[in-house]
């Protein structure tokens, strides 16, 4: 079996640190792992499979020395602009979870489940799609492909985690009555219909990546999405409600068996029982929790849908791990 020398860059942070449990628990052939974090991080180990391995300072006479099959980076939009190009160049195929280059033309966008095919045509770099878009184009794709998908509405419920340390950090100080350090109210005790910066639209960035990013992947153009996210004082696993129109018309038993047999998809939906998804059960875990399906009372094309996800595991880290496993098994 092949092995790879496999870069994880920013794996300090929590989506890092992260990558580097998923590829253990899915025993990545790994000949050499190199894990680069900024210069803070300098002089501290990272532990996997039961090995040290020391952090490496990003910076370019530290990469150019090293053959590297494929990068896994979590470092934030300004590092992958500044250093995925480096890795590129010594012949690695990098795979980002920032949002720098999610809408270029010639860029990827990958969801395994739904368009990885698209990967196979990289040019040294995939993108990894936003937390909240990842978990809702499976349940999407699913009920596309049989009934044509016209329009989508989003409301999404954000855990702190998808801010990172900073979230995480926030909910804990203002629940404790601290003035918050990142975001600009008390997450504690309240819901922030604020992710990213407030553009001239009235939308904000993560909304209006929700847009862009649904279009691209499911190659609808012209596809009519709408957002609206709102941050939500959990730790972990994002909610999103998912309001679908279509221009066929749906059964809800169709509707069911798609979403039952689609992969990556757990239907969760027994309302007698109050069974449906939950964020503590997604957290942990690589699947989409689907839920609360039902049709519109006055569309019948419409189908609303409640999906769960773990936004740092299938929300980031094991989708990009999936990405990696596909390209490795296309070789």
């Amino acid at each position: 079996m092949k092995k790879y020398n496999i870069a994880i860059v920013g794996a300090t942070g929590l989506v890092g640190s992260t990558f580097l449990k998923v590829l253990a628990e899915k025993n990545i052939a790994i000949n050499k792992l190199f894990c680069f974090a900024s210069a803070k991080s300098k002089g501290k180990k990272i532990l996997f499979k039961g090995k040290d391995y020391p952090i490496i300072v990003l910076e370019g006479k530290n990469i150019k020395n090293k053959k590297i099959d494929f990068a896994l980076f979590s470092a934030g939009g300004e590092v992958s602009k500044k250093f995925a190009s480096v890795f590129i160049e010594l012949g690695a195929v990098v795979i980002d979870n920032s949002s720098a280059f999610r809408m270029q033309k010639d860029v990827p966008l990958i969801v395994p489940q739904v368009n990885i095919k698209a990967a196979f045509k990289n040019k040294g770099i995939i993108a990894n799609p936003n937390c909240s878009t990842i978990q809702c184009m499976a349940p999407l794709k699913a009920l596309h492909d049989a009934f044509v998908l016209k329009n989508v509405n989003f409301t999404t419920y954000q855990a702190v985690s998808g801010s990172g340390i900073k979230g995480l950090t926030d909910l804990k100080a203002t629940s404790k009555g601290q003035t918050p350090a990142f975001y600009p109210h008390p997450i504690f005790n309240n819901c922030l219909p604020h992710i990213g910066n407030f553009l001239e639209n009235g939308y904000t960035e993560e909304e209006m990546k929700m847009v862009n990013e649904t279009r691209k992947i499911l190659q609808i153009s012209n596809l009519s999405v709408s957002a609206t996210c709102v941050r939500v004082p959990i730790e972990n696993s994002h909610s999103v409600q998912i309001e679908a129109e279509f221009e066929k018309e749906p059964s809800k038993e169709q509707v069911f068996k798609l979403l039952k047999e689609f992969d990556s998809i757990v239907l969760v939906d027994d309302i007698k029982n109050n069974v449906y998804p939950l964020a503590n059960l997604a957290s942990g875990s690589d699947k989409i929790y689907v839920g609360r399906v039902r049709l519109d009372l006055f569309n019948s094309h419409i189908v609303h849908m409640f999906c769960v996800a773990d936004n740092i595991r299938k929300g980031a880290a094991s989708n990009a791990v999936e990405i990696l496993e596909e390209l490795i098994k296309n070789q």
